[in-house]
């Protein structure tokens, strides 16, 4: 399972007049690590079934987006959507009662994939735990049984300006998070409140990891590091914590059946500091999950934007989680202000990765990176050429028709 979710690997490579989408070269991959596709669909069927959680905020506004998207490359491609829009989060919550309604869980299970746009906002910030709108998305990456979750975190040449960090800092970082994903502190038992000796009110929660636990994340790390440049940074806390300690143990017994990938060692505080101070000193880094949750929204910001960022989750079976790693913005939700290309490309990895349909994803791909090249963006990336949402999505489908076009004509030029 570990080499297969080692495909994510590949950053999106497309020729442009100024560079290349990730700069690693992969070599061909060894039929033992070959992609299986995680749609369910049979053998030469082009048909599938994609569940759509818009969620809250600005969740709605980007998945709708990623949806016109799909829908035309679909038609570009010979390829047909039976799309299920269901509610998750917050608007579960308002229409249901529970963050993540029966119906919206079996019609993940039943479907190819499962794009999500975002969950959460003010509204529900003083809700008991289990009735959060963020509890619903726990719950799914349960049921889905997606454990490795993958953040790529490219710098692009055209947004090497928009980074918080100096151009000499910044360019060229092409780095990929591979994240534990259903087990940790988010999940650990005992948890809860209570009161001490003393009277007091305290919260406590558990850091929890088996040995199996780590070791299959952590095969998912040595896989990605081997397709990538062959090194790896696995980042704990094993100078104070026992699970940690014990993360450290197993991820160094693992390293001998992977004498080809570098490793080395990190504490989070450590590779929080040095994710600033030399962020291309990393390629492949592999954490627990509370880590990566938060060191993945640290490397999301040195590309410029968190708008900008797709992730995949994936498990042993089953369909696989696509989402954008930004938050729901309850602030500018509604206001035409949101950028839709992290949704677009995780829909991107969705086609190549869940459904195995990689023309149909480099399509998606092309149009964003032309997109770019002509200087359009949205409010959060832009130092010129500030365009809204819907014009944005209006210049990927400009640039996905054009494709089709191109090739026509070369296709009738031939014949001519």
């Amino acid at each position: 399972m570990a080499a297969m979710l080692a495909n994510l690997v590949r950053p999106i490579k497309i020729k442009t007049p100024d560079s290349d989408f990730g700069r690693r070269k992969l070599s061909p991959t060894p039929s033992r690590t070959s992609i299986r596709c995680l749609a369910s669909g049979k053998s030469g069927e082009r048909s599938y079934t994609l569940t759509l959680l818009p969620g809250d905020g600005i969740g709605p506004e980007v998945v709708a987006v990623a949806k016109d998207v799909l829908s035309l490359t679909a038609s570009l491609e010979g390829i047909k959507f039976h799309f299920k829009e269901m509610p998750i989060g917050g608007s579960a919550l308002d229409a249901t009662g529970v963050p993540l309604p029966d119906e919206t869980l079996d019609t993940a299970k039943g479907s190819d994939a499962v794009l999500l746009g975002a969950i959460g906002g003010y509204k529900w910030d003083k809700n008991e735990k289990h009735l959060k709108p963020e509890t619903g998305l726990l719950q799914l990456r349960a049921g889905l049984c997606v454990y490795a979750n993958l953040r790529p975190a490219v710098v692009l040449p055209q947004l090497v300006h928009a980074s918080t960090l100096k151009k000499e800092v910044a360019e060229e970082v092409d780095l990929m998070v591979v994240r534990e994903l259903t087990g940790g502190i988010y999940f650990g038992k005992p948890r809860g409140f209570g009161t001490n000796d003393n009277n007091e009110d305290i919260g406590f929660n558990t850091e929890v990891y088996s040995a199996s636990e780590i070791d299959r994340i952590a095969r998912v790390g040595f896989e990605v590091a081997r397709k990538r440049n062959g090194k790896l940074c696995s980042v704990d806390k094993a100078n104070v914590l026992e699970a940690s300690m014990l993360w450290r143990k197993r991820v160094t017994m693992l390293a001998s059946e992977y004498p080809d990938v570098e490793l080395s060692h990190m504490y989070v505080d450590n590779a929080a500091m040095q994710l600033i101070r030399d962020p291309k000193q990393f390629d492949t880094i592999v954490t627990n999950n509370i880590f990566g949750d938060i060191l993945s929204d640290e490397a999301s910001m040195l590309t410029g934007s968190i708008g900008m960022l797709p992730s995949a989750s994936i498990g042993e079976s089953g369909p696989g989680l696509f989402e954008p790693i930004h938050g729901s913005a309850p602030d500018i939700a509604g206001q035409d202000k949101a950028n839709p290309l992290a949704t677009v490309l995780s829909a991107a990895m969705l086609l190549k990765y869940g459904l195995g349909e990689e023309s149909a994803a480099k399509r998606i791909e092309t149009a964003v990176i032309e997109t770019l090249n002509r200087g359009f963006r949205t409010g959060d990336i832009f130092s010129s050429g500030m365009v809204f949402i819907y014009q944005l999505f209006s210049f990927i489908f400009f640039y996905l028709i054009l494709q089709f076009s191109c090739c026509y004509l070369m296709i009738v030029g031939k014949h001519v």
